[in-house]
């Protein structure tokens, strides 16, 4: 009688292994090559950074002779420190008061139900779709008949910041949706009231998108520079770092002032890197967390 052959496990299994630390292998090079071309122009932003010997633009890329210069005569002889210090008021308040209104208007929405929660949710959808320049001449105008530009600006920029911020509720929300209402409901037997509800059962709950809401408002000041830009025009001592430092890129001070605006960059990215590279992990578990049909 003919034997049937048939192939042994382990050689299969040999050669899906074989396969997957080929693909595995594939994968890791791209993203080596990916890594490397997206590092390298903030790579080239720091040795420029380094460059003593001139201030303006040159050809080659390795300094010829390295030193602080640039950092000593960034906080001695401009207003970056001053413009570095706004920003980061800026962000912690603008990362406190946006994380309060995202989180109370998503809690909201999430729990409760009454008359007109539908309509209102398409409505912050529908008007979130329009770019907030369109209203940029109407918020200088109110602005200026308040006193909230120039050395104010600041403190203008932080309300418009955080003013429309609860329109950004649906990452938060998607969130809360995922958390049991049976846990609200067992509070509120035991004689909690909505704010307790919310602050000691929901909010220990919530770690990565309270940290999210944190994160997403403190970024935010450090890159804008449109509506920053618009608000405190030549006013040195109201200054963001992203209107401070766009002024070295005139064709005035180009010739002067390159490096410095490369230290500049090296020291505002400091801050935003390291909490973003401190709370990634919760970064992540917060963008996922929410992303769910609410």
């Amino acid at each position: 009688m003919k034997q049937i052959r048939t192939k042994k496990p382990h050689t299969s299994l040999l050669g899906a292994k074989a396969s997957r630390r080929l693909g595995n292998a594939i994968i890791y090079l791209l993203l080596t090559v990916i890594t490397v071309v997206w590092l390298f122009p903030f790579f080239g932003i720091v040795l420029e950074s380094f460059r003593v010997e001139s201030g303006a633009q040159v050809g080659y890329l390795w300094p010829k002779q390295f030193g602080a210069d640039n950092y000593i005569r960034l906080l001695r002889e401009t207003d970056f420190l001053r413009w570095f210090i706004n920003t980061g008021i800026m962000g912690v308040a603008t990362a406190i008061l946006q994380t309060v209104f995202v989180l109370s208007m998503s809690y909201t929405l999430s729990r409760l139900r009454f008359k007109g929660r539908r309509g209102l949710m398409n409505f912050m959808l529908i008007l979130g779709m329009f770019p907030g320049f369109l209203t940029l001449i109407l918020i200088y105008k109110v602005f200026v008949d308040l006193g909230l530009t120039a050395n104010m600006a600041p403190l203008g920029l932080i309300i418009v910041y955080c003013a429309s911020s609860g329109m950004g509720y649906y990452v938060a929300k998607g969130f809360f949706d995922t958390i049991p209402k049976s846990l609200d409901e067992a509070a509120r037997v035991d004689g909690a009231t909505r704010l307790q509800v919310f602050y000691k059962v929901i909010m220990p709950l919530s770690k990565p998108i309270v940290i999210y809401t944190v994160l997403m408002g403190f970024m935010a000041p450090w890159g804008d520079f449109m509506l920053a830009n618009y608000l405190i025009h030549e006013n040195s001592r109201g200054m963001s770092v992203a209107v401070g430092m766009f002024e070295w890129l005139s064709r005035a001070n180009m010739n002067e002032k390159y490096t410095l605006f490369c230290a500049a960059g090296v020291i505002v990215s400091i801050p935003v890197v390291s909490v973003f590279l401190l709370l990634q992990r919760y970064y992540v578990e917060g963008v996922t967390g929410g992303a769910v049909k609410g």
